[in-house]
C-alpha cells in the first residue's frame, strides 16, 4: 500500500501524522511511504530523517494525495 503524509496546513498546527520510527515500521511491513517535503519541520523532523527511515519525499501535497492509497493526517483536510 502507498501511504501519504502531507504537511498540515491549519493555523498553529505543528504536529505531523507520522514520525520516522513509524515510517520505518510501515516500510519494514512492505508499504511505501510518501512524505510531503517539510511535513515534519514543525515537529523538528527533517526530510533527511524521513529518507533515513525509508520514506520518499514528495514536493507537493497534491502529488501526495494523488499517489497515495491511504492518507495520514493530524487534522481533517480543508
Amino acid at each position: 500500500m502507498i501511504i501519504g503524509v502531507p504537511k498540515e496546513i491549519k493555523n498553529n498546527e505543528f504536529r505531523v501524522s507520522a514520525t520516522p520510527p513509524g515510517v520505518h515500521a510501515l516500510v519494514k511491513a512492505g508499504h511505501t511511504v510518501l512524505v510531503e517535503t517539510s511535513a515534519g519541520v514543525g515537529s523538528s523532523i527533517t526530510d533527511a530523517d524521513y529518507v533515513a527511515a525509508g520514506a520518499t519525499i514528495i514536493s507537493t501535497a497534491d502529488e501526495v494525495w494523488a499517489k497515495a492509497d491511504l492518507i495520514l493526517k493530524v487534522k481533517e483536510p480543508i
